[in-house]
């Protein structure tokens, strides 16, 4: 790869690659290398901006989380190494709450949750991400409620006008990456069968989901077939009826030995104005990043993979309402 350590064989091998050495190495000062000094880095929860705060933060997670594994699942990727490469990389991550920190005193229990990020890297380097793990699963495996945790977050941060507050496109900067993903046809295709159920036409699971299709979604939840996927997305889309529903990036491939997949990045923006996965309606103006992630099969979607951060959610609703 033109511009690449010749150490990595190819723009996957790097992405598996920088991740092992930075946190099960635990080799935090390779950053330095890997990652530009201005990087924005977006999550539901923040946005945060430069190589020194991504460093702090990933010490503050190894410090709570000290054996912290990151097993890559996939990574759905588009671009050149001349142009650049975005890289859609999906983590299932185990851990075990050993240290204090953001979670409160260690645990001891052991976690397994999702992550995806995507990364833009040319010439050996990162410099735009976006970020989004399953933070209400986390919560969950620690014996916490999203709602109270989020509640508990704006407390300890000092209260509402202190807090940190989340992630939204009015704080969002622009990167060096603007590109919006490529062609193929598998993108696409799911790219129409996501803005379709947030169009409140979830008929098309049946349609274009596999009987025997498996959902895996935030708050450690795994869903099987028509009836649980439906209910899944009804559900959170109910919460939000006239909120505007964009597809912000989307991939399609087709690789060796791997089945045709698609990663989406999109967002939700506006009311939570509907009884849904977030209780009654409140009327709080919200933000959502999310990220998805599907592998086709002969009979269509066999699994998908949807992130979104439920605290950074119920952190807004609380903001609205005053709650703190």
């Amino acid at each position: 790869m033109q511009g690449f350590d010749p150490k990595f064989k190819d723009f996957p091998d790097y992405i598996l690659g920088i991740t092992h050495e930075i946190w099960e190495e635990k080799q935090v000062e390779t950053l330095y290398q890997y990652y530009s000094d201005d990087i924005p880095v977006r999550s539901p929860s923040s946005l945060v901006i430069g190589n020194k705060a991504v460093i702090d933060a990933t010490q503050a997670t190894l410090s709570e989380f000290p054996d912290r594994q990151l097993l890559g699942e996939d990574v759905i990727w588009s671009g050149s190494p001349e142009q650049g490469m975005l890289s859609s990389h999906r983590i299932f991550s185990t851990a075990t709450h050993l240290g204090a920190g953001g979670f409160g005193k260690p645990t001891g229990r052991k976690l397994r949750y999702r992550v995806i990020a995507d990364c833009h890297a040319i010439a050996n380097q990162i410099n735009d991400e976006w970020l989004v793990r399953d933070f209400g699963g986390i919560v969950h495996q620690l014996g916490y409620d999203s709602e109270d945790f989020a509640l508990h977050q704006i407390r300890d941060e000092g209260g509402i006008a202190s807090c940190n507050k989340p992630f939204n496109a009015d704080m969002d900067i622009k990167g060096p990456y603007l590109g919006t993903g490529n062609d193929n046809e598998w993108g696409t295709l799911f790219a129409e069968i996501l803005t379709s159920i947030m169009d409140g036409k979830s008929d098309i699971i049946h349609r274009h989901y596999d009987r025997a299709g498996k959902g895996f979604y935030p708050e450690d939840t795994f869903a099987v077939s028509f009836s649980e996927i439906e209910a899944f997305w009804i559900s959170f889309r109910n919460s939000f009826p006239s909120a505007r529903f964009t597809i912000h990036h989307k991939i399609g491939r087709e690789d060796a030995l791997l089945p045709p997949r698609a990663a989406i990045r999109w967002s939700i923006s506006g009311a939570h104005d509907g009884t849904g996965r977030f209780g009654n309606p409140t009327g709080a103006d919200v933000y959502i990043m999310g990220i998805s992630h599907a592998e086709f099969g002969p009979w269509g979607i066999r699994n998908e993979y949807t992130l979104f951060d439920d605290v950074a959610i119920w952190k807004q609703i609380h903001i609205h309402m005053g709650r703190e």
